[in-house]
C-alpha cells in the first residue's frame, strides 16, 4: 500500500530475503504496529485490563495484514503494466524488477492470508462476531487495495481506506479485544493514528502524480491536484496533535506527551511542501512513518504512566 514506484535499482539477488524485504515494504510495517500499541495502552489505562497474548496476537495479525497489502500492491501494480513508463520516482518493486516471480508472490499472499486468519481465530473465539467483522473487512481491504477489477489504489479513496483500517479499526479493535468495549479516548486516538497513516500514503500519491496520471490511476492527488494533496497532508499530520487536547481532557494531561514531537511534525510538513518533484519524497515518507511510531510510542507510554501514577 505504501511505496508505489521504482527508484534507482539496487543489486538484489532474485529470490533472496532482500527481494522479499522489498516486496514486504518493511519500513511501512510501523504503520501496523503503532495503532495496536496505542489501543492496548489506552485499554489498560481505562480499565486496568491487559492480556499479553491477546496483544501479541493482535499485533501479529495487524503486521500480516500490512504484509498482505504490500505484496498485493507489488504484484498488482506489475500485472497492470504500471511499471512500463520511465517516469517513476518511488521505491523499487520486486516483481517489476524480476527479483520475485509473480506466481511466487501470489502464493505468498495466500499463505499470509491463511496465517492472518489463524492468528485472529483465538480473538474471534473469545470476542465473537465484532472481531470477525473487523478482521475480514480489514483483509478484504488489504487485498482490494491493488486487487480486483477496480482497485482502491486507482481511485481517490486510498487515503480514506488507510484512515479507517489503520486508524479507527486497528486502534479500536486493539482496545476491544482487551476489554470488550471501546473508550471515547480510544476513538480520538484512532482518528489521530488514522490521519498519520493516511499522511504516509499521501506522500506516495503526491510524489507520483505525474506517473499515476500517465498510467490511469485517479488518486486523490491526481483528481484534486497538488495543492489539495498538500492540504490533506497538513490536516492529517497536524490534526493528530490537535486531537491530543480532547484526549487529555477525557483521560489525563499526561496524554499530551506526543506534543514533544510537534516541532518535528511542523518541520516535516514544511519540508513536504518545499520538496521538489522526484525521489526526495522517499525520505519524507520514511520520516512520516517514524513520526507516527514516535507519536504512538509517546501516547502509549503516557497512557501506561497515567494508570500507574494515578
Amino acid at each position: 500500500m505504501f511505496g508505489s514506484s521504482t527508484a534507482p535499482t539496487p543489486a538484489i539477488v532474485p529470490g533472496s530475503l532482500a527481494a522479499w524485504g522489498i516486496a514486504c515494504r518493511l519500513p511501512s510495517l510501523l504503520v501496523a504496529v503503532s495503532p495496536v500499541l496505542v489501543g492496548t495502552a489506552l485499554a489498560w489505562e481505562r480499565t486496568g485490563s491487559f492480556d499479553p497474548m491477546t496483544m501479541l496476537l493482535a499485533l501479529a495479525a495487524a503486521v500480516m495484514l500490512q504484509v498482505v497489502s504490500n505484496l498485493q500492491n507489488d504484484v498488482g501494480y506489475t500485472v497492470r503494466g504500471a511499471e512500463r513508463l520511465g517516469n517513476r520516482t518511488g521505491l523499487p518493486r520486486a516483481t517489476a524488477n524480476g527479483w520475485l516471480a509473480i506466481q511466487q508472490v501470489r502464493m505468498a499472499i495466500v499463505g499470509c492470508c491463511a496465517l492472518t486468519l489463524l492468528l485472529g481465530l483465538p480473538l474471534v473465539l473469545t470476542h465473537g462476531w465484532p472481531v470477525l467483522a473487523m478482521g475480514l473487512t480489514s483483509l478484504i481491504a488489504a487485498l482490494a487495495y491493488m486487487g480486483g477489477p477496480r482497485p482502491i489504489a486507482y481511485t481517490p479513496l486510498g487515503e480514506l481506506v488507510v484512515f479507517v483500517f489503520f486508524g479507527l479499526v486497528a486502534v479500536a479493535g486493539s482496545d476491544y479485544v482487551q476489554t470488550g468495549s471501546v473508550g471515547g479516548t480510544t476513538w480520538l486516538a484512532g482518528i489521530a493514528l488514522g490521519g498519520l497513516a493516511a499522511s504516509a500514503l499521501a506522500v506516495n500519491n503526491h510524489r507520483d502524480i505525474v506517473h499515476d496520471r500517465s498510467v490511469g490511476r485517479r488518486t486523490f492527488a491526481v483528481v484534486f491536484g497538488a495543492g489539495a494533496s498538500q492540504g490533506m497532508y497538513a490536516i492529517s499530520v497536524l490534526g493528530a496533535f490537535a486531537l491530543l487536547v480532547p484526549m487529555a481532557l477525557r483521560s489525563s494531561a499526561m496524554l499530551l506527551a506526543p506534543l514533544l514531537l510537534l516541532p518535528v511534525a511542523l518541520r516535516l510538513q514544511r519540508d513536504f511542501v518545499g520538496t521538489g518533484p522526484g525521489s526526495a519524497y522517499n525520505a519524507i515518507l520514511v520520516r512520516t512513518f517514524k513520526l507516527e511510531l514516535g507519536y504512538a510510542a509517546l501516547l502509549a507510554a503516557a497512557a501506561v504512566a497515567a494508570r500507574w501514577l494515578f
